[in-house]
């Protein structure tokens, strides 16, 4: 393929599919948004969770009989090789072609490829607990026999145990559904996971390697085994009572991040494909950046890679930063990490701009997903914008003189520049960016 005709070509989204704490499709998902409801409770389906009184962003309409009769209906007999995790990630990839009206029995499935990202999946302790205590001897009168596991632990293990956690089995469920021959791919790259499938997808299709890519997250921090790995990093928010106000993005007050679960997948197609087939595009995919950045010990440098990991992207769309309409944050609700994103939004737009620029937190509806929030938090933006709207952050009462930035709250904010660029940051440092206009 030619640089010229590579060129001409442009990626666009034509379907979303979201699975969130605050509703599962579009219309769910953006009216609360839009009327300020949080997504983040007391979890009822993980009462063993070690965030603080239990509370996490939960998909309380994922319940098992939902996906069996309504989400992964067809995919039932699958069910019993599917975490948690997958499930969400392969039914909002479902929801995606679906709101993309794409007939399956008319595509050219060599051309159609996934991108998906996830966290590494752990299993709960319940699933462990037989085989473990099976080499610890007779009530627990051993400590733990590595060389048991074999002849004793492993054979109480259910069968399809591996197959049940592998990160990269929502992209293999959502290529056998779809029967996608294409380009097909797993990232595990925590909360940056989102954006970077996104850059991944689009030089797929740039480049004319297929002419759909099925691209999306799915992830959870609401966990018995991961919120005991976030408590131990001691930035898990306990205050305040209300569950619904913890997760508090660059507010003076905010006392750290919020654990939840979700997926949201975006179908992105060749421009060209779209229109021949009558798709109803709801954006264009203008750049992605990504970046890792550490100092010699191996601390992360968040200010660093959120400003340069926002620069690489705005490079690869050809924008200025006084094209963009508004900044969809990291917004993690902790105090390091939302004083670097703040300063990092400086760094790229300047003292003047960086203090105008509207700033969106979806993180305060949803809590933090890991790999799950990029897509979901860039939806927010894209569907707010399909009204003009940009959604308002929640519970940001107080501005932290730390974190001087234009943070939307109260109501949606009305906007004519449909023009969004996303941001995330895992805690390793390594950050990602995308660009969209929404049209």
């Amino acid at each position: 393929m030619s640089a010229s005709s590579a060129s001409a070509r442009e990626v666009v989204i034509s379907g979303l599919g979201v699975v969130s704490p605050i509703g599962i499709g579009i219309e769910p998902f953006w009216n609360s948004l839009a009327s300020g409801k949080s997504g983040v409770a007391r979890s009822e389906f993980f009462p063993g969770v070690a965030s603080p009184d239990c509370v996490g962003g939960e998909v309380k309409d994922f319940t098992d009989e939902a996906a069996r009769k309504i989400y992964l209906k067809e995919l039932r007999k699958s069910l019993k090789a599917m975490c948690r995790e997958i499930q969400l990630g392969v039914a909002s990839a479902m929801l995606a072609l679906k709101h993309a009206e794409l007939n399956l029995d008319t595509v050219d499935h060599e051309r159609l490829g996934i991108e998906f990202g996830a966290n590494l999946m752990l299993s709960a302790p319940d699933i462990l607990a037989s085989a473990a205590d099976a080499c610890c001897g007779e009530n627990h009168s051993k400590p733990f026999a590595f060389e048991d596991w074999g002849p004793k632990g492993l054979p109480r293990m259910e069968p399809l145990w591996l197959l049940r956690y592998l990160p990269n089995m929502p992209a293999c469920h959502i290529s056998i559904t779809t029967d996608a021959r294409g380009p097909t791919n797993s990232l595990t790259m925590d909360d940056a996971s989102g954006n970077i499938v996104i850059g991944e997808a689009m030089r797929i299709l740039l480049r004319g390697s297929a002419d759909m890519m099925i691209t999306g997250c799915t992830g959870t921090t609401l966990h018995p085994i991961k919120t005991l790995h976030m408590a131990l990093f001691g930035d898990l928010a306990s205050t305040p009572a209300e569950p619904e106000k913890r997760c508090r993005p660059f507010d003076l007050h905010r006392a750290g991040r919020v654990v939840g679960e979700g997926a949201c997948t975006l179908l992105l197609e060749d421009r060209a494909h779209a229109e021949r087939r009558g798709a109803r595009i709801w954006g264009k995919v203008l750049g992605t950046g990504a970046t890792c950045v550490s100092d010699k010990t191996g601390t992360p440098q968040f200010r660093k890679a959120l400003a340069s990991a926002m620069a690489s992207a705005l490079q690869a769309a050809g924008l200025r930063p006084d094209q963009i309409g508004h900044v969809n944050a990291h917004g993690l609700g902790t105090q390091a990490i939302d004083i670097a994103e703040s300063q990092a939004i400086h760094d790229v737009f300047g003292a003047d701009l960086g203090r105008k620029i509207p700033v969106t937190a979806p993180k305060s509806y949803l809590g933090n997903s890991g790999a799950g929030s990029g897509t979901l938090e860039l939806a927010a933006s894209v569907i707010g914008l399909q009204h003009g709207l940009i959604p308002p952050t929640l519970n940001y009462d107080t501005p932290d003189p730390a974190c001087p930035l234009n943070v939307v709250r109260g109501e949606p904010l009305a906007t004519s520049n449909k023009v969004v660029l996303s941001v995330n940051v895992t805690r390793f440092g390594q950050a990602s960016a995308t660009v969209v206009e929404a049209i």
